[in-house]
Formats: structure tokens, sequence, C-alpha cells
């Protein structure tokens, strides 16, 4: 008994940790600050260190505005990992993913994510 009770609470642990959540729960340091929240959107301010990775995470529809050039690895949920150059000014529309990021490059990369409510996609 105690080792299926054993069993048990290690794949709640492990379920727990595959589950995405909110990117400004999993990450406040890397997410820094929400910029403007309200009932349709809201706008966070983001910084990734280099090397510094963004375990699972949610967003719903969002745009993505990258205040500086860097190297991203973005690992879809079920997916092989992409790399991603973006450039200073560039912006993305990014439809509802469950994934995680990794700045590859050697300096942080700072940008913009807007996060949009109202609205989801699938793939």
């Amino acid at each position: 008994m105690i080792s299926m009770s054993l069993l048990f609470g290690l794949l709640m642990i492990l379920s727990a940790h595959v589950v995405a959540q909110d990117p400004t729960t999993v990450a406040p340091n890397v997410y820094k600050k929400v910029l403007l929240e309200n009932d349709k959107i809201r706008v966070m301010q983001v910084e990734l260190a280099p090397q510094e990775t963004v375990p699972w995470h949610s967003h719903p529809d969002h745009f993505v505005y990258a205040l500086t050039d860097g190297k991203l690895e973005i690992t879809d949920k079920g997916k092989a990992p992409v790399v991603s150059e973006i450039k200073a000014g560039e912006a993305k529309y990014m439809v509802a993913t469950t994934h995680m990021v990794k700045n590859i490059g050697t300096s942080p990369i700072k940008f913009i994510v807007t996060d949009l409510k109202t609205i989801t996609t699938k793939e």
C-alpha cells in the first residue's frame, strides 16, 4: 500500500510541472511588470537574460513587440524546439499556445507581450 501511495504522489508532483501556467506566475523575474490589464487585454513588460528559460506557460492569442534584438528557442507543446531571431521594432501575432522559451543569445532580450483575453484561435 505504501508503494501505491508513493507512486500516486510522484505522479501528482510530476503532473503539476507539466500543466502550463500563467507566465507572470511561473516567471515573475522575466515578466517584470503588467503595464495594463482589463477584461480585453493584458500588456506585459518582459526581459529575458542570456541563457534564461521561461518554463511551460500559456498565452491566449497575443502580440509580441521586440524592444531589442535577440535569439530565442521556442518549444511549443508537442513540437520540436524552433530558433527565432528577433529584431528590435519587429511585431508578431501569435495564436494561443502553451510553450517554453529560452534566450539562447548573449544579451538580454526585452519585449512587450499583449495577451488578447476575448479571442482565442486554435491552431
